[in-house]
């Protein structure tokens, strides 16, 4: 495979992950990591950078919420966005720190948009965020193999 077939690959698992769809990037990334074929700093740059912009695209679904809400593709249920708006209601943007939990983490971006976080501040909280996670993450694999 070509460095940019694999790079390609992590971006794209990356970003759906981060939106509602089922798709787990970290076992991607560990795969990856364990694997010892590409430098580790790109791999977790690719890895971040597709996962905030999942979650960019989350913060623009909840921007036009209501006019989506009603779809059948919304990838969101009524009572998962609730239950992310009582979390972000609770503890405002820093609630964004989180947003690589699963379950609350992805609809999380989404309230966040639907409540209208500057996108300057949701960009910063959400990219430390998975930044943060994908180097715990990383440091855990490295330090196993």
């Amino acid at each position: 495979m070509t460095d940019l077939a694999v790079y390609f690959g992590l971006f794209l698992t990356a970003l759906a992950a981060a939106t509602i769809l089922p798709m787990q990037s970290e076992a991607v990334l560990v795969g990856l990591l364990i694997l010892d074929s590409q430098p580790v700093w790109l791999l977790i740059t690719v890895a971040s950078v597709g996962n905030v912009l999942g979650a960019v695209i989350n913060w623009e679904l909840g921007r036009g919420v209501e006019r989506l809400r009603g779809k059948k593709w919304f990838p969101a249920s009524a009572k998962t966005l609730d239950r992310a708006a009582l979390w972000y209601r609770r503890y405002g943007k820093w609630s964004l720190l989180f947003c690589w939990l699963p379950i609350v983490g992805d609809p999380l971006t989404v309230v966040a948009g639907i409540l209208k976080e500057p996108f300057g501040t949701f960009l910063i909280l959400v990219t430390i965020a998975k930044v943060a996670r994908y180097l715990v993450l990383t440091a855990i694999t490295l330090s196993w193999t």
